[in-house]
Parts: C-alpha cells; structure tokens; sequence
C-alpha cells in the first residue's frame, strides 16, 4: 500500500465503494428532480386558465412543502455526489477504450460533471434561501449575459448546445443506447422490458423539453429580449400554448416522471 503513487491512490479511491454508493444515491436525486419537473409541467397543463401566468419553478414548489427544503438539500448532495462520480469517470475512467474513442467519453463525463454541480447548486440554492421562479431567474441571468459584448453570440450558443444536449437525448431514446449502462443479468424479461421502455419515453420526452428551452434561447437572443427567455417552466409553457399543446405537455411530463423513474431503477442497475 505504502508503495502506491499519489495517482494510483487516487484512482483507489475513485474505485471504492463508498464513491460508487454516493453515486447510486445520486442517481435517485436526478431521478427525484425529474419526477418533480414532470409533475410541474402537469400542473402548468391543467391548472386553470385564470391562474397567473408565471408558475413557479418544480424546486421553489417543493421548497414551499413541509420538509421540502431539507429534501433539497438531500437532493443537492446527491447531485453534486454524481458530479464527483462523472469526474473520477472523466479522469480514471474507460480505460477499455484507446485514443478519441476515450477522450470523447471524458470530455462527455466532464460535461455530465459540470451539468450536476450547476443542478445540484441551483437545488442547494433554493433550499438554503428560496428564489424567484425559474422563469424570472433565467430572464435575469440571460439579461446579464445579452448586455455583454458578444451576449447574444453567447446566448445563441448556449441555446445550440442545450438543443444538442437534447437531440443526443432523443437520440438515446431512439436507439436505445443507455441500455449498455444497465447490467440487466439479474432482471427478469418483463422488468428489463419495462426499464427499457421507462428509458425510451423518458430520454425522448427529455430532448423535446430541453430542445424548446434552447430554441427559447436563441429566440430570446435573437429579437435581445430576455423576457422572451424563460426557465423551463416557462418553456413548457410554450408547449402549452401551442395548438393542442394541453395533450403534448402531458405526454412530455409522463415522459419526463418516467425518465426520473428510469433514473431510479438505474441507481440499482448501473454499471459503474
């Protein structure tokens, strides 16, 4: 033992078991986020048409709940638990794969790192002081942005990658890529059938959703209004105000519930 590098010690620890636990713990908080996401969207379809427009975002509801901010905070450490997993898999990580192929996973993981840091932030934040809701929140920070040199360059990307981040979604759902990260031995055929089932609908109804909040963005930058740019609450909004909207944004919240499912049972199944 005395004999290991300070790297090889490292990657030990990146291996250990307690490492793996808080990630399969982290799995269940993503998946929790995603559940409350979906359940907002069914309440942005059927609330009443008298209701304000601006609905709150799914973390500020549950922050509004008894214990709700004490499940944030449960769920904020459970994401920032998975970044730290995606950044161990960034550096010790795919060492079955040699030259792009494994830069390509660790330039993905890093990605994935920093998307549960920023989750898991915005989770802590709103359980340590609360917040405006998602929509006001996302209109001030994209008003900042507009305002610097090159703002709109800057928002239109961030929209490009959010609709990429969302056609790789739908792309997953499609294919049904994600299964090669569930160990499936131990499951009978009917539950590998339905957690496959549960990813498909849940990866696909996630690129629809992310796919309107950058096509928002780039609208928002494009006409420099950023009350045009509203948080994902108020992109499925958009959903809803669409013909027939009603219908598709409560297919897209079920998909999105069984996404946070399919997270879930991933924290059992996932191979690390």
């Amino acid at each position: 033992m005395d004999g290991l590098s300070a790297a090889e010690k490292a990657e030990e620890v990146g291996d250990s078991a307690p490492v793996e636990a808080l990630a399969r713990l982290g799995l269940i908080a993503y998946g929790v986020v995603h559940l409350l996401i979906g359940w907002s969207a069914l309440v942005i379809a059927w609330r009443h048409s008298g209701r304000p427009a601006d609905t709150s975002g799914a973390m500020n509801t549950l922050a509004g709940q008894p214990f709700g901010r004490l499940l944030l905070a449960l769920v904020a450490t459970g994401l920032v638990a998975l970044a730290v997993w995606q950044i161990s898999e960034a550096i010790w990580g795919y060492r079955d794969r040699t030259g792009m192929k494994r830069t390509r996973k660790q330039i993905s993981s890093t990605g994935k790192a920093a998307f549960y840091a920023a989750l898991g932030y915005s989770a802590a934040s709103v359980a340590i002081r609360g917040g405006a809701s998602s929509s006001r929140a996302q209109q001030e920070r994209t008003s900042g942005v507009l305002a610097l040199p090159g703002g709109q360059t800057l928002v239109v990307l961030a929209g490009l990658v959010t609709i990429g981040v969302g056609v790789s979604s739908l792309r997953r759902g499609v294919t049904c890529s994600f299964s090669k990260e569930i160990d499936s031995s131990s499951m009978s055929q009917a539950a590998r059938a339905t957690v496959t089932r549960l990813g498909q609908v849940g990866h696909i109804a996630k690129g629809i959703a992310l796919g309107v909040v950058g096509a928002v963005l780039i609208y928002a930058a494009w006409t420099f209004d950023p009350k045009e740019s509203r948080g994902l609450d108020g992109a499925l909004r958009t959903i809803a105000e669409q013909p027939f909207g009603r219908a598709l944004l409560t297919a897209v919240a079920m998909g999105l519930m069984a996404f946070g499912l399919f997270a879930i049972v991933q924290s059992r199944y996932r191979r690390m």
